[in-house]
């Protein structure tokens, strides 16, 4: 609070200066000078204290303007040409800072460039991907909020993806529901955490008390604590509860710097809060502590993607003839993003981005930003298609259940097998997930939808060498052929085709679709077959070729 008092007692004897009349009696001008003093340093530390904004001089430009135009209006003579002239000043100050978003277009594009590649690498099909919506894993949290001892003090938090221990899991903060609630609970209990590639897991409640949190008010506020020991830091976006490998809760917000005159927003790093003790510390993106994913907030992000998506070509291109210009989706998880995790373990931000005009629902590229650095790639998709946007992916989901009334969140586009794939997670009206649906961006007349991701995958592998397409760049899979003895088989239905399943006596297992060998349907335990397959390093190896001694080959 020191520095609120220091900052509001300057202000406060600068206020008096400039409004008081310094040609009236002695004694009346005075007594003006010290009570508006008085009045100016109590509204400032009020306003200080209630909004957390920042203890920068330039946030006080408005004040700026009225004062010194107070000081003008009420003085005479010499006095008033001397406030007139600081009254030019500060409107100067302010069309400066009012027009600063017309003048540093180019200067927010340059900040938020993005390297540019033209495709994703392929997913690796022997692993899942973190794919269970935060709709879903938060109405799970909600049915098993009766672990929360007290319940009727708290409600659920904001939820936030992470890694921890090399699982994908969400995290949710149990908050208050009230100041009477917080006055009574003084801390909050702990944190919920669920699988974020398992929709069959439970959430589960861990202990952790915590006195700083959003949620909390007066001095135990978090974003009052962090102002408080930051008082010039300049903060974008909310604050979000990561976890280290212990399970210990931390509280963190991104910091950085305007990017010209109190406009724009360029990250620089974070303040993380132990919400037990209140203890802050401040860390550059460079030293931010391994355990945290998400160092740059959604919010920076998706602000971000605006500037590289509207400025390419400045601001008044922006507006009028909009050349180049590509529209970030809104249909992300958090601040029009959503957070996935790359094969490399890091977490980035997905975004597609689209055309601005009306009625357009083909993607012109999408972008992935590292949530640690915040460094970005933009990616062009394959030039010679075009490539559906997740608009798009969402309105084939919605007609495809149409009278079941299910709808899709949280699509994310991957490389399958070397095409370009929206995958969505499908929930009901209630909320709670039915499957996951993939449909391929250039060709949406393929599409396929399963219980879980990996059994989506693979009748998606399928449904691609159906459509003529191949799965070759499917992480780089080598071409392999092998002659051995039927020892398994197993038929099913899918579609208008036949799946077959069968291990030889290798101990290895594939699967071929009967579009692709018509004859397979006739395969029998027993039979010698040569095969050529996909090593993908999958449970079920994808066929190319089958040939079945004694039965001409397809």
């Amino acid at each position: 609070m020191t520095f609120v008092f220091i900052i509001s007692g300057v202000v406060a004897l600068l206020t008096g200066l400039i409004i008081v009349p310094w040609t009236a009696k002695r004694k009346d001008t005075m007594s003006s000078f010290i009570g508006l003093a008085v009045l100016t340093f109590i509204v400032l530390a009020v306003v200080y204290y209630l909004t957390n904004l920042d203890r920068n001089w330039t946030a006080l430009w408005p004040w700026f303007v009225l004062v010194t135009l107070a000081g003008m209006s009420i003085s005479k003579g010499k006095e008033q040409k001397v406030k007139g002239l600081l009254f030019l000043v500060s409107l100067v100050v302010a069309i400066f800072m009012l027009s600063a978003p017309v003048w540093n277009a180019d200067e927010k594009y340059e900040v938020a460039n993005m390297d540019e590649k033209v495709e994703i690498e392929a997913f690796d099909e022997t692993k899942t991907p973190a794919s269970v919506p935060p709709k879903f894993a938060r109405n799970k949290m909600k049915k098993a909020f009766g672990q929360v001892p007290n319940t009727s003090y708290y409600e659920l938090g904001n939820l936030q993806i992470q890694k921890v221990q090399d699982e994908y899991v969400y995290i949710a903060p149990v908050e208050f529901s009230g100041f009477f609630k917080w006055i009574n609970g003084d801390v909050t209990p702990g944190y919920f955490t669920m699988s974020a590639t398992d929709s069959a897991d439970n959430p589960k409640f861990v202990k952790a008390e915590m006195g700083y949190t959003p949620s909390s008010y007066l001095h135990k506020n978090l974003e009052r604590r962090i102002r408080m020991e930051h008082p010039t830091k300049i903060f974008y976006g909310d604050p979000q509860l990561e976890i280290d490998e212990d399970g210990k809760p931390y509280y963190i917000r991104s910091y950085g710097n305007f990017i010209s005159a109190r406009n724009g927003f360029e990250v620089e790093g974070i303040v993380a809060v132990d919400p037990a003790t209140g203890q802050t510390d401040s860390y550059s993106l460079e030293e931010v502590p391994e355990f945290i994913d998400g160092a740059v907030s959604p919010e920076t992000v998706s602000l971000q993607n605006g500037y590289y998506g509207k400025y390419v070509h400045g601001f008044i291109n922006s507006i009028l003839s909009k050349k180049d210009v590509k529209l970030p989706s809104d249909e992300g998880t958090e601040a029009n993003v959503s957070p996935i995790f790359g094969e490399d373990g890091q977490m980035y931000y997905f975004t597609d981005f689209t055309s601005p005009k009306e009625g357009v629902d083909s993607m012109l590229g999408y972008s992935l930003t590292d949530g640690r650095t915040g460094k970005a790639t933009y990616y062009t998709g394959n030039l010679e298609e075009s490539y559906m946007d997740s608009q798009g992916a969402l309105q084939i989901i919605e007609k495809k259940f149409i009278e079941k009334k299910w709808n899709g969140e949280m699509p994310v586009l991957y490389n399958f097998y070397g095409e370009a794939s929206w995958l969505t997670p499908v929930l009901d009206s209630n909320g709670f997930l039915q499957n996951y649906f993939i449909v391929s961006a250039a060709n949406p007349e393929i599409s396929v939808y399963g219980n879980t991701p990996n059994e989506a995958l693979k009748l998606y592998k399928t449904a691609i060498q159906r459509g003529g397409s191949s799965v070759d760049g499917s992480s780089n899979a080598e071409e392999k052929s092998i002659t051995g003895t039927v020892v398994r088989v197993f038929k099913e239905r899918v579609g208008d085709f036949a799946q077959i399943s069968f291990l030889l006596d290798n101990k290895e297992n594939y699967i071929v679709s009967s579009e692709i060998a018509p004859l397979a349907v006739y395969m029998q335990e027993g039979d010698s077959v040569q095969v050529k397959y996909l090593n993908t390093g999958e449970l079920f190896l994808p066929v190319k070729e089958l040939t079945i001694q004694g039965i001409e080959s397809n």
